[in-house]
C-alpha cells in the first residue's frame, strides 16, 4: 500500500499516514481510480485540532479489519478543512441533506464524479445508543452501491442539481435586486430591529447567545460594536424616523465579552481563548485554541476598551486584550514570523495524554510539561487576521512591538505566500509549513482577509509598501463582470471541485470568521478610505448588498456582512495623525507613538478610519495614490491631527482639546 500522506504539507494528514487505510490526498488522482474501479468515494474532512476527528482516528482508521473493508470496496480521501476550504464548503453543503447534525469530522460518501449521496460526522466503533458503528455505515453503504446503484446515482445527481440551482438563485437575486435599486445598506430601523433580535438571543445569567454549546461568535460582537460606534448610536432618531441603534449593541456586546474574559473560556496563564464551550456558562471547553478566533476576539477587545479609555471598569477589557495579543505573538507566531493555524486540545500531562489536562496546570507546573502540539500551517488569510487586529491593538494601547510582531508576519506572507509573475496578478499560495507551499489553491479569504490586513498595518504604521500591497491583492480580485461575482480568486477555485461542478464562489455563510465575500469587500471599503477611489466603495455595496435582507433576517449566521452593512450606510470617516521624523531613522515603532494628549485621543478615535505616518511617509503614501495623505503636514513641527468626512478635511488641530471641538 502507498503512503501518500507521509509528505503532506498537512499535519492533519500526516497523522494519517500511518494508518492502514489507503489514504489518498484531494486530488484528481483520487476520482480517478475510483472510475477505473468503479467503486464510491469516502471523503472524510477534518483539523488537526479536532478532537473527534482524532478519537475516529483511533478507534476506526486504526483497525486494520474496518480498514481493508473500506480499502477493497471504496476510494478514501483524507481532506484538513483548513487547507481546503472550499471542498468543506462545498461537501458540507451536500452533507446538510443527510444530517442537521453538521460538524467535524466529516464522512461523505459520493460518487466517482464527486456527487454526494450519503453523509455523516463522528460513528462510534460499535453501536451505541442506536446510533451505528462506522462499520454498519460502511456496509449499509456498499450494499446500496451495489444493489440500489440506478437509485444512488439518481438520488446524488438531484442533489447535485439542487446545490448548483441554490448557487443561480442567489446570483440571479443580487443582480436584480442590485438593477431595481431594492438592495443596500441597512436603515436604522432596520439596526434597531436586528440589535433587539440579537438581546433575545442573549443568555441574561452567563452572557453569550443561546445555550449549550456555546461560541463567541466574533463577527457577531464585531457588527455590535461598530453599530455600538456608528453617528446616531446615542439613541436619535435616524433619517427615516425610527429609533437609531444606540448604546445596547456596544452594551450587549461588551456584556458578552466580559463573561467570556472571565469565564473558563479563556486560559488566564497564556491568555489565549478556547474554541468554544460545552456548557451554558462557559466551562468544559473544546481546548483547541484557533488563530482566527483570537484574532477576531482580540479586535473586539480593543473596540470595547477604546469605547471609554478613561473609564477604570474597562480595564478588563485592555487587560483581556493584550493577554490574547501576548497569546499570539508568544505562543502562536512562528519563528518565520508567520502565525500557526491553532494548538490542539490533547496534550501529554506526566505520561498520559488527556484533552485539557494541560491548561488545568498553572505556569510553573506547565513549564514542567509538553505543552499541547501547534499545528505550524501557515494560512494566508488567517494572518492576515492576525496581522490586521495586532496592528489595531498597537495603535490603540500604544504598543509598538505588537506592530513588529504584525510586521514580521507580513513581511514572511508577502514574501513566502505571495507568487508574481510579469504580465499577471500576484497569486496567492493558500498554506505553508516550514517553507513548503501547500498545492491547494488560495481562496477568496485569503486575498481578502491579508489585503485588509496589510492596509491596518499601513494605516498604523504608515507604510507605504504594506498600503500598496494590501490595494494590489484587492485589484487582484476585483473583477470588471457586472453580472457575476464582484470578487473572484485569479485563475479560479479548487480545480477538482471545479471539473465536478461543484464550486461554490458565492458561499456568504460566515460563521466563525468572515466569507470570503465580506473579506474582500471590506478590503476594499478600508482601500476606498485610503484612496478616495470610488470604484472600491461600489465594489463592496455589490457584494455585500444581495445579502442585506438574509443578514437581518438570519443576524447570528451574517455578522461580518451586517458590520460591513453599517459602515456602508454612513459618510466616510477618516482621522489622521502626522508626525514630524523620528530621532532615529531606525526606529520602526508605530508613527507617531507617544503619550500627548492628542496622540492619546487619535488612537482611541472610534469614528472611522485612523492613520499615522511622519511627514515622509504621508509624502510616499500621496505619491502612491493614497489620496487621504495628500497635503498632510504637521504645525510648527509638532503631531498635527486631520479630521475629514469623505475626504473633506476640517482645518488641522494640535491639541486635543481641538480634535475634541472639530
Amino acid at each position: 500500500m502507498t503512503n501518500r500522506l507521509a509528505d503532506a504539507i498537512s499535519p492533519y494528514l500526516r497523522s494519517h499516514a500511518g494508518n492502514p487505510v489507503d489514504w489518498y490526498p484531494w486530488s484528481e488522482e483520487a476520482f480517478a481510480a475510483a472510475r477505473e474501479r468503479d467503486v464510491p468515494v469516502l471523503v472524510s474532512i477534518g483539523y488537526s485540532t479536532c478532537h473527534w476527528c482524532h478519537v475516529m482516528a483511533r478507534e476506526s482508521f486504526s483497525d486494520p479489519g474496518l480498514a481493508a473493508f473500506l480499502n477493497e470496496r471504496f476510494v478514501a480521501i483524507k481532506v484538513d478543512r483548513e487547507e481546503h476550504p472550499e471542498v468543506d464548503s462545498a461537501y458540507l453543503a451536500a452533507a446538510g441533506a443527510f444530517t442537521q447534525n453538521l460538524g467535524w469530522p466529516l464522512n461523505v460518501f459520493v460518487t466517482p464524479s464527486g456527487q454526494a449521496f450519503h453523509a455523516g460526522t463522528y460513528s462510534p466503533p460499535v453501536p451505541v445508543d442506536g446510533h451505528p458503528s462506522f462499520s454498519q455505515v460502511l456496509a449499509a453503504v456498499d450494499d446500496a452501491w451495489t444493489t440500489r446503484r440506478a437509485e444512488v446515482e439518481r438520488s446524488a445527481a438531484g442533489l447535485a442539481e439542487m446545490l448548483a440551482e441554490g448557487q443561480q438563485r442567489l446570483r440571479s437575486r443580487g443582480a436584480v435586486a442590485l438593477e431595481a435599486g431594492e438592495a443596500g445598506p441597512v436603515s436604522p430601523s432596520q439596526l434597531a430591529a436586528v440589535v433587539a433580535e440579537l438581546g433575545q438571543y442573549e443568555d441574561a445569567e452567563h452572557g453569550g447567545f443561546g445555550g449549550a454549546p456555546k461560541f463567541p461568535v466574533a463577527p457577531v460582537l464585531r457588527f455590535l460594536l461598530e453599530v455600538g460606534a456608528a453617528p446616531g448610536a446615542d439613541g436619535a432618531p435616524g433619517a427615516d424616523g425610527a429609533p437609531g441603534a444606540d448604546g445596547a449593541a456596544a452594551a450587549l456586546a461588551t456584556r458578552t465579552l466580559r463573561a467570556m474574559a472571565r469565564s473558563p473560556l479563556r486560559d488566564p496563564v497564556e491568555g489565549g481563548f478556547f474554541r468554544y464551550a460545552t456548557k451554558r456558562d462557559w466551562s468544559e471547553p473544546h481546548y483547541e485554541r484557533m488563530l482566527y478566533d483570537n484574532a477576531l476576539l482580540l479586535d473586539a477587545l480593543t473596540a470595547a476598551w477604546a469605547a471609554d479609555p478613561a473609564d477604570p471598569s474597562a480595564d478588563w477589557a485592555r487587560d483581556a486584550a493584550l493577554g490574547v495579543a501576548g497569546f499570539l505573538t508568544d505562543v502562536m507566531q512562528l519563528p518565520s514570523g508567520g502565525f500557526a493555524s491553532a494548538q490542539d486540545s490533547e496534550s501529554t500531562v506526566d505520561g498520559r495524554r488527556v484533552e485539557g489536562g494541560y491548561y488545568a496546570l498553572d505556569a510553573a507546573d506547565r513549564a514542567r510539561q509538553t505543552p499541547p502540539a501547534l499545528d505550524e500551517k501557515v494560512l494566508t488569510g488567517w494572518n492576515g487576521l492576525a496581522i490586521g487586529a495586532l496592528a489595531q491593538a498597537a495603535l490603540v494601547f500604544d504598543r509598538p512591538e505588537l506592530a513588529l510582531a504584525a510586521d514580521h508576519a507580513a513581511d514572511h506572507l508577502l514574501t513566502a505566500h505571495v507568487v508574481s509573475a510579469p504580465g499577471e496578478w500576484p497569486r496567492l499560495l493558500r498554506a505553508s509549513i516550514d517553507g513548503h507551499a501547500s498545492a491547494a489553491v488560495a481562496t477568496l479569504e485569503d486575498y481578502g482577509m491579508l489585503a485588509e490586513g496589510l492596509l491596518r498595518l499601513a494605516a498604523a504604521t504608515g507604510s507605504a509598501r504594506y498600503a500598496t500591497a494590501g490595494r494590489m491583492l484587492v485589484d487582484a480580485v476585483l473583477t470588471s463582470d457586472p453580472t457575476g461575482p464582484v470578487f473572484a480568486v485569479p485563475g479560479g477555485g479548487d480545480p477538482v471541485l471545479g471539473a465536478q461542478g461543484l464550486a461554490s464562489e458565492l458561499d456568504p455563510s460566515e460563521g466563525a470568521y468572515p466569507s470570503g465575500n465580506s473579506a474582500a469587500a471590506s478590503a476594499a471599503l478600508l482601500l476606498h478610505a485610503l484612496t478616495a477611489e470610488p470604484r472600491y466603495r461600489a465594489a463592496a455595496l455589490r457584494a455585500v448588498a444581495p445579502l442585506a435582507a438574509d443578514a437581518v433576517a438570519q443576524p447570528i449566521a451574517f455578522g461580518a456582512t451586517l458590520e460591513l452593512l453599517t459602515r456602508l450606510s454612513r459618510p466616510a470617516e477618516q482621522l489622521v495623525l502626522v508626525t514630524p521624523a523620528p530621532a532615529d531613522p531606525l526606529d520602526r515603532a508605530p508613527a507617531g507613538a507617544g503619550s500627548s494628549e492628542l496622540e492619546a485621543r487619535v488612537r482611541t478615535w472610534r469614528g472611522g478610519v485612523v492613520a499615522r505616518a511622519t511627514e515622509e511617509q504621508a509624502r510616499l503614501l500621496a505619491a502612491a495614490g493614497f489620496e487621504l495623505f495628500a497635503d498632510r503636514a504637521t504645525r510648527g513641527g509638532v503631531p498635527t491631527a486631520y479630521l475629514c468626512r469623505d475626504f473633506v478635511c476640517r482645518l488641522p488641530v494640535t491639541d486635543a482639546a481641538g480634535l475634541v471641538r472639530a
